[in-house]
């Protein structure tokens, strides 16, 4: 049956119409279809059966077999004034298919409040074609419920309050037109419910409350082209959640405090536009959230609160459009934004977290990780590969930087010194110069671990000679002034080196390999100790003033000596002036 026209007529004829099935009707409807200019489009032949008659096979309890059939005014509220039944009262209907058939009314199509026995009821390729259509409060026994392939003109549509049990809701291919859908409050039985290609337009999409168990709810592919789209307190069971490639439109997106079940939950390639999207407190018992290659447009998006302890949440490749992102006090095992654009502000104060991914990232704007009033506790921090164009708000000591990187699974020594880097620049670009001192230390250890797996792995001599470098670099760089950030413990290397220094020239006296002379005498009256001391000093800090000299092996060793005097206090200087001009 078409569904693209823009008007319709119906002539009803004194014309007896046979179904495809054997089944016959006094009267013939034949229904044409118009385009927007008035031309006709298609036209089609349905029975014309008189509503008198359904609500007669209605009360004795009869099959009602609408298949191909043209339905004016069928309304269980008349139904129920007619014979004396209260307006909430179930009205039991027996074997009810209505597939390929075309209703009409004035204000609505009224199933209200009725039960439906157990096997398949089937709207299937169904047209209601004026007015509301209304399902409120309906019972469905055990078997499929199919509205697969309908269309909704009126586009005002309520299933406020129904139950189903276990079978499938089918609502494939269908078109509903501009207006409310409201699917609140319903309970789902264990089967699939499934809105895959429907097409809602604009309007109001309703499931607030409503409960889905155990099974596969599907909206795939499915076209929203603007208005609300509410799902705020739904519960889900251990049920697949599909909403790959839906288009949103430019609809306000609402899953607050939705309980996502122990499901597998797919947001890839769904597009949302130019409205809010917000997840704040949803929750998930386990499994997986992914909203791979997603495209967001205006507005903020909220995912605050999120409870998903055991729960990987993938936004992989996610365009996030305009406007800010929040994750602000959510839980989850893992979070990745691996490979985004990051152009707005993107808050990431977790409160609890196994691993966040922010590797290949492009960030133009500001990353908040900083804790403000609450600890972030993210236990591994990739950032391998990030272009990191804005600032990251971000704590060495809160945030456990050191521990969140090094905790990493997967990532290279040279990547890991690379993430350090990144934060010791952004730390510099922030005044935060204490953190970037230590984000340059480690950042420093494991370039130089990187240089040595590497020579390693080369074999040969490399793997060798590569210790002599290495080794001077961890004594001299690392140990003695923790390249260069630390003028007090330079400082204290120099007292260190200092005192080695005399006590060698003590050693070397008592050895008789050599000792230090005084050329005026010992006026003093040093013993060899400390004049062992004096000497080391005078020719550490390159003072020379010649009265006591070395002979011997001490001459070899006070050159030694003058050399690192040298060295060091130029280590210092270069470490305490550094400290000073910051």
């Amino acid at each position: 049956m078409v569904t693209g026209y823009s008007n319709y007529r119906v002539e009803v004829r004194n014309v007896k119409f046979i179904a495809d099935d054997g089944r016959t009707c006094p009267r013939t409807a034949m229904v044409s279809f118009y385009n927007e200019e008035g031309e006709e489009i298609d036209s089609k032949l349905f029975g014309a059966v008189d509503i008198n008659q359904i609500y007669t096979i209605i009360r004795e309890g009869q099959d009602l077999i609408l298949d191909n059939f043209y339905i004016h005014e069928f309304s269980l509220s008349s139904y129920r004034r007619i014979n004396g039944i209260e307006k909430k009262e179930l009205v039991p209907i027996i074997g009810f298919s209505a597939k390929n058939a075309f209703f009409e009314a004035k204000v609505c199509t009224d199933f209200t409040y009725s039960s439906f026995s157990e096997g398949e009821v089937s709207f299937d390729g169904s047209h209601f074609a004026k007015g509301k259509v209304l399902f409120n409060g309906s019972v469905f026994g055990e078997g499929n419920v199919v509205f697969s392939n309908t269309l909704f003109r009126n586009g005002n549509i309520e299933f406020t309050g129904c139950v189903f049990c276990a079978g499938d809701f089918m609502f494939k291919n269908a078109i509903v037109k501009d207006g409310v859908k409201d699917f609140q409050d319903i309970h789902f039985g264990n089967g699939e419910v499934s809105f895959a290609n429907t097409e809602f337009n604009n309007g109001e999409l309703l499931f607030i409350n409503t409960h889905f168990d155990s099974g596969r709810f599907n909206f795939k592919i499915t076209r929203i082209t603007g208005g609300k789209v509410d799902f705020h307190y739904s519960v889900f069971g251990d049920c697949e959640i599909m909403f790959e490639r839906t288009e949103f439109g430019n609809s306000r997106v609402d899953f607050r405090t939705v309980d996502f079940g122990s499901g597998r939950i797919n947001f890839n390639r769904s597009l949302f536009g130019n409205g809010e999207v917000n997840f704040e407190g949803a929750t998930c018992k386990a499994g997986k959230i992914q909203f791979k290659k997603a495209e967001m447009g205006y507005g903020p998006k909220n995912f605050n609160l999120m409870e998903m302890a055991d729960t990987d949440i993938s936004f992989e490749r996610t365009d996030f459009g305009d406007g800010d992102v929040s994750f602000y006090g959510s839980t989850c095992r893992t979070l990745s934004l691996k490979s985004c654009h990051l152009d707005h502000y993107i808050d990431l104060r977790l409160s609890k977290a196994e691993l966040l991914d922010i590797s290949d990232t492009i960030v133009r704007d500001i990353i908040d990780i900083e804790p403000y009033d609450f600890p972030v506790d993210i236990k591994s921090l990739d950032m391998s590969g990030m272009r990191l164009l804005g600032k990251l708000y971000i704590d060495w000591r809160h945030n456990k930087c050191n521990e969140s990187i090094q905790n990493q699974h997967g990532t290279t020594l040279r990547q890991k010194a690379e993430q350090f880097r990144i934060l010791k620049e952004n730390f510099s670009g922030t005044g935060k110069y204490e953190d970037e001192d230590e984000a340059y230390i480690m950042f420093k250890r494991f370039e130089a671990k990187s240089w040595l797996t590497e020579q390693q792995d080369k074999g040969g001599i490399a793997k060798i000679v590569s210790h002599i470098p290495n080794s001077f670099q961890w004594l001299v760089f690392d140990k003695i002034g923790l390249y260069a950030t630390s003028p007090g413990r330079v400082l204290l290397s120099v007292v260190v080196f200092w005192f080695s220094f005399g006590t060698l020239y003590f050693l070397i006296d008592l050895s008789g390999l050599g000792k230090t002379v005084s050329a005026v005498g010992n006026p003093d009256k040093l013993s060899t100790l400390l004049q062992s001391f004096y000497h080391s000093a005078i020719t550490f800090f390159t003072i020379g003033y010649g009265d006591v000299y070395p002979i011997g092996l001490s001459r070899v060793v006070s050159g030694l000596e003058g050399f690192m005097g040298v060295f060091m206090m130029s280590y210092f200087t270069v470490a305490f002036v550094r400290k000073v001009l910051r």
